[in-house]
């Protein structure tokens, strides 16, 4: 493994020594994930996909884009990352997903679902209008081929008739019939130059036949179809504009490479189906590859996933909408492809008549959600907040509009570590807050989601609740009020020397920097805020003539974030007698790295906060 330093070296290699190669690059994924964390179970499923494209193609000059990028790690290993392979989704080392800063072997960065057809066909696009000659695949998995952007761009790509190659991984056999040797031989037949060139001369000759010609090939393409459709699984992508060769054995090297190689060759659009196994070449991953899509590490030997076992906010959703829904039967949940990791399990079981998974569709997810609400029931969208993003006239258009009484709760709101950019939920108070008649939440701990979720369903409006993926330990302060009223703050410590105005989980970062500055002789009063939208405007406005420094603090971009809100308030309430501080993140993409990391960069843990407030204050 460690002599392949790009894909060039793949070539002088036979095939019984790529699947030795196969081999070791599924034990070095299984290493690294195990200690790093990482998203196992779909990257060794592509292995031997990623050795043949690669093997076929010349990288970085033909591009191989991958969707969703989960499935990339082999990729990366034989695109020059061995070396570097230990520092997977560290601070300063190599992402989880592709990025086009990080290698030129990455034609384009990636994180959410579905983006390779239209990003590859754009690359394909600019390639010939350039006038070079370069091949582009997209590799696809079958769960990203269900929603609306992969058919936009299968439908765009079929249409201009470019040639386009997709490879679709298939690890759910919810598309095909099993692997067989009717379909190999008809894909062996099919990929035969010998055969395309007999079709493509055929059709020449028919087309020129003046007077029959036209009436034959039509007959002849009848025919065709009506074989292919008896024969062929994959007669809907023809239908589409692409030839269709499969299914294959996505782990059979010398039929992918054959394949690959033969496709290359023509000039259509072309869908390659292979059929893969998620979690191929580990056991506990091959039988619970669900499991072992997303982990932070585990003991191979065992297979056992290290797991915090202290309540996460998730868990205090997930408990308390089952609950919600044992007493009131028009709660209705959906997930878009999430129901584990949005807290929907336990729902899900309890009734499984009110879950709705829609599958990786957020746009349709918010619309189907509103016309469950237009219909008279309660729907409860639980997604992570990244994914919301993709959603986002929808929330305009059939949810603001006509104040529908959704409720979004967006877990993975904040920083969520060593996903990175593409995952960072810390755009949702921008993107949420500008939304009319919306009511946007964030909790301080648990117990505080719990009751905004159940308040959320008492106002019948379109409302947020925004958290984290972390603990939610329960925050108990002696001036806590635990009543939960609309648009009402909570004061959680008394101080006067200066305000911090917290959002959600930053609420006990808060308290923790005030203990410290405690120790300093500097009294610091903490708030929590709640509520991001309506804002409290009696206790901003005690706030202010209280005279003091006011530090909002947030875990979120700090353009149009709740900081914002706050300077806005005063500036409407024309309030100038009043110090603002925002303390949140910059105006740029976070990368990836431990979330303790992220926050001790952008000075947002308690000591450095305490730092901070003390310099303002001297």
């Amino acid at each position: 493994m460690q002599r392949i330093k790009s894909p060039e070296d793949l070539k002088q290699m036979e095939v019984s020594e790529l699947k030795q190669l196969a081999g070791e690059i599924r034990g070095k994924i299984i290493d690294v994930t195990s200690r790093k964390g990482g998203h196992i179970a779909a990257s060794l499923g592509v292995v031997e996909l990623a050795i043949a494209v690669h093997y076929c193609m010349e990288s970085p000059k033909d591009k191989v884009v991958w969707d969703v990028g989960h499935q990339s790690y082999a990729h990366k290993l034989l695109t020059g990352r061995y070396e570097k392979f230990d520092t997977l989704r560290e601070m300063g080392g190599i992402s989880g997903f592709p990025n086009a800063l990080e290698n030129e072997h990455d034609p384009f960065t990636c994180g959410h679902s579905s983006t390779s057809i239209s990003s590859a066909l754009g690359l394909l696009t600019a390639a010939q209008l350039k006038g070079t000659n370069e091949k582009v695949i997209a590799i696809i998995g079958d769960a990203a081929l269900s929603t609306g952007l992969a058919f936009e761009g299968l439908n765009h790509a079929g249409h201009a008739q470019k040639n386009l190659i997709v490879i679709l991984n298939d690890n759910e056999h919810c598309i095909s019939k099993p692997v067989g040797a009717l379909s190999k031989y008809l894909t062996n037949v099919m990929t035969n130059p010998l055969y395309n060139r007999v079709r493509e001369e055929a059709e020449r000759i028919l087309k020129g036949i003046p007077k029959l010609g036209p009436v034959a090939y039509r007959t002849v393409k009848k025919v065709q179809e009506g074989i292919k459709n008896l024969l062929v699984p994959g007669i809907l992508f023809e239908e589409l504009g692409f030839r269709y060769f499969g299914p294959l054995d996505g782990h059979d090297l010398e039929q992918l490479i054959s394949t690959i190689q033969r496709v290359c060759k023509i000039k259509d659009p072309i869908l390659i189906h292979a059929i893969t196994k998620k979690g191929k070449g580990y056991e506990f991953s091959e039988k619970e590859p669900t499991k072992f899509h997303g982990v932070e590490g585990f003991n191979i030997n065992t297979g056992n996933i290290f797991q915090n076992k202290k309540k996460s906010f998730t868990d205090y959703f997930s408990n308390k909408i089952t609950e919600l829904g044992k007493k009131n039967p028009k709660i209705v949940a959906i997930t878009a492809a999430m129901p584990d990791g949005a807290g929907l399990k336990l729902f899900s079981e309890k009734f499984p008549e009110r879950f709705f998974d829609v599958g990786i569709t957020e746009a349709h997810a918010v619309t189907f959600a509103a016309g469950l609400a237009r219909g008279g029931l309660t729907p409860v969208v639980a997604i992570y907040s990244t994914f919301l993003q993709r959603a986002y006239d929808q929330l305009i258009h059939d949810v603001a509009l006509q104040g529908l009484p959704v409720i979004f709760c967006l877990d993975r709101a904040g920083l969520v570590g060593r996903d990175g950019p593409t995952h960072h939920g810390v755009f949702n108070i921008s993107y949420t807050r500008t939304l009319p008649g919306f009511i946007v939440m964030a909790p301080k701990d648990g117990v505080e989601l719990e009751n905004m979720l159940e308040k959320a369903i008492e106002w019948k409006k379109p409302a947020v609740i925004r958290y984290p993926r972390m603990e939610a330990e329960r925050i108990v302060s002696d001036s806590s009020c635990e009543i939960l009223d609309m648009g009402r703050a909570e004061k959680l410590r008394e101080g006067d020397a200066a305000i911090i105005f917290a959002l959600g989980n930053m609420t006990n970062t808060a308290l923790l920097a005030a203990e410290i500055l405690s120790k300093k002789d500097i009294e610091i009063k903490v708030v929590n805020a709640r509520f991001i939208k309506p804002l409290d405007k009696e206790m901003l406005g005690e706030l202010a003539d209280e005279g003091k420094q006011i530090f909002v603090l947030e875990e979120s971009i700090g353009s149009g974030g709740f900081g914002s809100a706050v300077l806005e308030f005063f500036e409407r309430e024309n309030i100038r007698n009043v110090k603002v501080r925002c303390l949140a993140l910059p105006d740029e993409f976070i990368e990836h790295g431990a979330r303790e990391e992220l926050l001790r960069q952008y000075h947002l843990t308690p000591d450095e906060i305490a730092a901070t407030i003390e310099a303002e204050l001297r």
